[in-house]
């Protein structure tokens, strides 16, 4: 009984959204709704404990919504330039292949972007620049969303990890190895997904070659890196390496090119990209430089909370909230590359005079309604957690399926990340979790951390909050259904290939 009216918000969301076709803002009060009266009712909730998990939960949607707002923002005063119409011209003439435009910039180079910002930056960013070349808008929020999934765990410098190695107290040589290892084999079936959202099967048997040796670059790099300790920038130096072989990938996979025997305008090129191009260096800049990194990080928002308990005597212990650099966080990094951007663009002459109004107009329009859905979700998460309703999914889970528990422990951390919306979340919810059923159980610890690991960067990709994150810059909002139903699909298969490959690795380490 427990263990289904903690399901219940979740099932509540998906019949709605994937059923009756609900926009994320209704469905997501109807799952808020839910998730509040049960922990009162049922799993004992007052109202001290509530209004700790509703401070909580507002520390962390400002948190998401500032990356979405100024993610949009950026796109419009690019799109508002005409430089989403440059780049969709320009590019053809590398490549017209539209799976191989796919797999450059919806798996490349958005496993690039998680690497260095992430917080939902990749899909922000790349399903308008996608929509602008001419991908179906479907098409245009799956392909990122999708692509980078794999390289989300060593991804915001390593911030989900960092949470798994805090939470256990174990240190990155057991853990980095068999987590690097299944993400980087996911990361191939990744490839083959984002070249069927792109094309059908028959971009699957064109593709198959640049897929693999694409995987094998990106993988290998990922996998070398998080094992030497530079675990923190492992997915950026695998992005970095995907994007340089995609280029020539790109040159041998050109399609059917009909540019009209106009000339590349490269400098218009390099003034539409640089909005973009300016991102990557500020991301870089902010986050790799150690004293740009310390002066930006000054200025935080800190809250300090008490213990909660509720009557049922599930406890939450005395710590901080969500901790948010404000002048270093990756919605700040957006703002100065939209900032710059403006500038660039208004030095070249690309603007009218009523621009600065329109850019402002259309992105409150486009994000106001996604913002709503996005609050009441991550409110309806932090109920969950603080009222027990987590754990107690999470430990019927584990303790329904007793000796093929490691076929569980990914499909346990996809669901933290569901719920919660972020790896990190998962790790730090469930991490301990893991950990002590596998030690009870007699199996390796590092490969169940690896399943949750691996399953929580895989499941994130379909948490309520990042499909809205897509929808909302990609031309999809008010349609969050469409794209969770095809994104289940495939994170499904996904997180089922890590279950077999936990399953092996601990039958093997018997």
């Amino acid at each position: 009984m427990n263990t289904a009216l903690s399901f219940a918000p979740i099932l509540v969301i998906l019949i709605l959204m994937v059923g009756y076709r609900w926009g994320a803002s209704r469905a997501g009060a109807a799952g808020y709704l839910a998730a509040l009266l049960i922990a009162m009712s049922h799993f004992g909730a007052g109202a001290q404990l509530l209004a700790v998990a509703h401070v909580k939960a507002l520390l962390l949607t400002f948190d998401v919504l500032f990356v979405i707002w100024t993610a949009f923002l950026l796109f419009r005063v690019a799109d508002e330039a005409g430089a989403i119409r440059v780049i969709g011209q320009a590019l053809p003439h590398l490549t017209a292949d539209k799976g191989m435009l796919a797999l450059m910039i919806g798996w490349a180079f958005a496993s690039f972007l998680q690497g260095v910002g992430g917080f939902g930056v990749p899909v922000a960013v790349i399903a308008p620049l996608m929509g602008g070349l001419g991908f179906p808008p479907l098409s245009a929020v799956v392909i990122p969303s999708l692509g980078h999934s794999w390289s989300v765990t060593f991804g915001s410098l390593g911030s989900s990890f960092n949470a798994m190695m805090a939470a256990t107290g174990l240190d990155w040589p057991l853990l980095a190895p068999y987590s690097a290892l299944f993400l980087g084999i996911s990361g191939l079936a990744v490839g083959l997904m984002v070249a069927h959202a792109a094309g059908g099967w028959a971009a699957v048997r064109r593709l198959a070659l640049p897929v693999l040796l694409l995987a094998l670059v990106m993988g290998g790099v990922h996998y070398l890196a998080a094992n030497i300790g530079l675990w923190n920038i492992a997915s950026f130096l695998g992005g970095l390496a995907g994007l340089l072989v995609s280029y020539p990938l790109a040159r041998r996979y050109r399609g059917q090119a009909d540019d009209n025997g106009e000339p590349l305008d490269a400098r218009a090129l390099g003034i539409a990209i640089s909005g973009y191009g300016v991102l990557v260096l500020f991301t870089l800049g902010i986050q790799l430089i150690p004293a740009v990194r310390a002066a930006l990080g000054g200025v935080r928002i800190h809250l300090e909370f008490s213990e909660v308990q509720t009557s049922l005597g599930y406890l939450t212990p005395a710590g901080s909230g969500r901790d948010i650099p404000v002048f270093r966080h990756a919605g700040a990094i957006l703002l100065y590359a939209s900032v710059v951007a403006y500038w660039i663009y208004k030095k070249a002459g690309w603007y009218s005079e009523s621009a600065p109004r329109r850019i402002l107009s259309g992105t409150v329009r486009r994000v106001m309604s996604s913002s709503v859905g996005i609050a009441s979700m991550v409110a309806m998460a932090v109920v969950m957690q603080h009222a027990g309703m987590t754990e107690t999914l999470a430990r019927g889970l584990a303790e329904g399926v007793g000796a093929a528990f490691p076929l569980i422990a990914p499909w346990i951390g996809a669901l933290g990340a569901f719920m919660t919306g972020s790896n990190t979340n998962s790790n730090v919810v469930f991490s301990v979790l893991q950990m002590r059923t596998a030690e009870l159980l007699g199996y390796s610890v590092a490969l169940i951390l690896a399943a949750q690991n691996a399953g929580g960067a895989l499941g994130s990709v379909v948490a309520p909050t990042k499909i809205v994150v897509g929808a909302s810059t990609g031309g999809m909002a008010g349609r969050e259904g469409e794209v969770l139903r095809q994104m289940l699909l495939y994170t499904g298969l996904l997180v089922l290939l890590v279950s077999v490959m936990a399953g092996v690795g601990v039958w093997l380490s018997l």
